[in-house]
């Protein structure tokens, strides 16, 4: 798995969402993409898995560009956006059949992701019946039925309770041992538990690429160490 973003800017009108955004990826990791409100986020992902029309740049995924062989890169890519958008008047097992058929993969493979992510007493269910937590999962399983080869996650965890944010992580913990997972989170507990890496954006810009024990630093949390960061970004362009 390789993934690398080269010189990506994304502007929407007079805003610049991405300014020069570069970044390379060439191993299993799990990486957490931080920022505050704002800063880019949504936007990065966005235009790796190619919802969004890159302005600038290129973004190479597994050798290809994914501006040009948008459909093979799609392939091998799992995306679950925040908002989670799901079929609601569909039965869990039967829109999970449906993402499968659009891979052109084995039935059997819904099964086996509808156990991994801990929804077998749900399958029978309309996905409106799901709560939250639920709904979330099943949002999960559509991004991983393919087994794609780059994971990317917008807040996983997002409304969650206490032990299905347990249950979650351990989920995108397996994934990350043989995958590649990009996971943007608010919740600096989250980040300490699941990443070796962080990426830190700030309205639009990299202000950090490093593993997470040189983020934290001198710091004696992660949250101060991304108040520092984001917090002196601020003061140094007044």
């Amino acid at each position: 798995m390789s993934l690398e973003v080269i010189g990506l800017s994304k502007k929407f009108g007079g805003q610049t969402a991405l300014n020069n955004i570069n970044i390379n990826i060439d191993k299993s990791e799990i990486i957490g993409l931080l920022g505050p409100n704002g800063a880019g986020k949504s936007t990065l992902m966005k235009s790796i898995v190619g919802a969004l029309k890159i302005d600038e740049g290129q973004i190479i995924f597994n050798g290809k560009n994914i501006s040009e062989e948008e459909i093979e890169s799609k392939k091998n890519i799992g995306f679950l956006p925040e908002n989670n958008p799901l079929y609601m008047e569909m039965y869990v097992k039967e829109y999970l059949l449906f993402v499968a058929d659009l891979h052109k993969i084995d039935a059997a493979r819904v099964d086996e992701v509808i156990d991994l992510v801990g929804i077998t007493p749900e399958k029978s269910k309309r996905i409106s019946q799901l709560s939250k937590g639920y709904k979330q999962r099943v949002g999960l399983a559509q991004a991983i039925i393919h087994q794609p080869d780059l994971l990317i996650l917008d807040e996983p965890t997002n409304g969650l309770d206490p032990n299905q944010i347990i249950e979650i992580r351990n989920v995108i913990k397996e994934i990350g041992n043989a995958k590649t997972v990009l996971v943007s989170t608010h919740i600096m507990q989250e980040v300490e538990a699941l990443c070796s890496r962080v990426i830190l954006l700030h309205k639009g810009n990299i202000l950090q690429d490093c593993p997470i024990e040189e983020f934290k630093g001198k710091f004696g949390s992660l949250e101060e160490a991304f108040a520092h960061y984001t917090q002196s970004e601020i003061i140094s362009s007044e």
